[in-house]
């Protein structure tokens, strides 16, 4: 059981995992918005590094995405960073990056500073399992888990084939489109949840479009937890920490 795994079954309760840009507001923003995370309740915190063509981006976190990069934001700077003060934090951190970077990094090179600053996972949207072996490799060494996606279409047959390979948590994704709020899901959710759930040896955690209280509550009854990230970026832009611990927290009061 790797450690993001770990953190997630071992804490009784369904789990809520927010997503930052990091860089919005520029990195001397970052390590304060973790701790104030990690004081919330968070499992763990997915933390997006920006990037000029976010296909899996709706306009609340493209828009972070162009602050965070206007601050001059960039992978190496972040990993520097979070080493700063990673002792101080203590659940997993998991990264969320297109291919580019890391191909521009080298993979090898980002894997070790990835471990260095601490972080546990990654999740690479624009990955397909079929050439992920271009980087996993370099992941195992470094032991940082490669979180894998399915959407709403993803045949049962690739649940399977991804629920086999899967390591950390599988992300389910939960529209059949780009990140960003919804005011209702597809009504084949449920049984999608159920269906990933029922193929997974890991924990299913449910994002895209999961913005409100009352959402987390109905898709949390459905699957491990979940992750919520255009409105955690908006009410940090806002300043409305008060209602990201209270968002936090809505996952405390789903039964397990």
């Amino acid at each position: 059981m790797d450690k993001i795994q770990k953190a997630l079954s071992d804490t009784g309760k369904k789990a809520f995992v927010p997503y930052i840009m990091a860089g919005d507001g520029g990195l001397r923003c970052l390590k304060d918005r973790l701790l104030y995370l990690q004081e919330c309740g968070a499992d763990a915190i997915e933390i997006g590094i920006p990037f000029s063509d976010p296909v899996a981006d709706g306009p609340t976190i493209q828009k972070a995405g162009i602050r965070a990069l206007k601050e001059g934001t960039t992978l190496k700077k972040v990993l520097e960073d979070l080493k700063e003060y990673k002792h101080e934090i203590t659940i997993p951190l998991i990264l969320m990056t297109y291919l580019n970077p890391l191909v521009a990094y080298g993979f090898y090179n980002f894997a070790e500073n990835a471990k260095l600053a601490g972080i546990a996972g990654c999740i690479i949207p624009d990955l397909p399992i079929e050439e992920e072996e271009i980087i996993l490799p370099a992941l195992d060494k470094a032991n940082i888990s490669l979180i894998r996606l399915v959407t709403l279409t993803t045949p049962a047959e690739r649940i399977k084939e991804i629920g086999e390979r899967a390591s950390g948590f599988i992300y389910a994704v939960t529209v059949t489109g780009i990140t960003g709020t919804r005011n209702n899901f597809n009504k084949d959710l449920a049984e999608f949840l159920k269906t990933v759930k029922s193929m997974s040896p890991v924990p299913v955690l449910a994002g895209f479009g999961v913005s409100n209280a009352e959402q987390v509550e109905e898709v949390c009854k459905y699957c491990d937890g979940v992750i919520v990230g255009s409105k955690i970026v908006d009410l940090f832009d806002q300043g409305e920490l008060d209602e990201i611990n209270r968002l936090v927290k809505t996952a405390d009061a789903v039964s397990i």
